[in-house]
């Protein structure tokens, strides 16, 4: 179940194909580099060569990146809202 929520970035061409069952050694949690909780408690986690940045990590630094200390433009102020939720109207 958990292994579904991990994309691995990094690895040999072909080795996370749909239909490749996991190892057996690959349950064992994957934690974020940056918040340090587990996969099992975060939407998704993606793995890279060494380092780990869970979904939420990830739209923290999104929105860290397109805000820049400045107003962002109306397409990156869309984004925002596409993932924090937010309905404009």
């Amino acid at each position: 179940m958990s292994n579904e929520k991990i994309v691995k970035l990094g690895s040999k061409r072909g080795a996370n194909k749909k239909g490749v069952k996991p190892e057996a050694g690959a349950a064992a949690p994957v934690y974020c580099s940056f918040c340090q909780r587990p996969n099992t408690q975060v939407l998704k986690m993606v793995q890279g060569p060494g380092v780990n940045i869970c979904s939420e990590c990830a739209m923290i630094a999104v929105q860290y990146l397109i805000l820049n200390d400045r107003m962002p433009s109306a397409e990156a102020q869309q984004i925002l809202d596409a993932f924090w939720g937010k309905a404009r109207g």
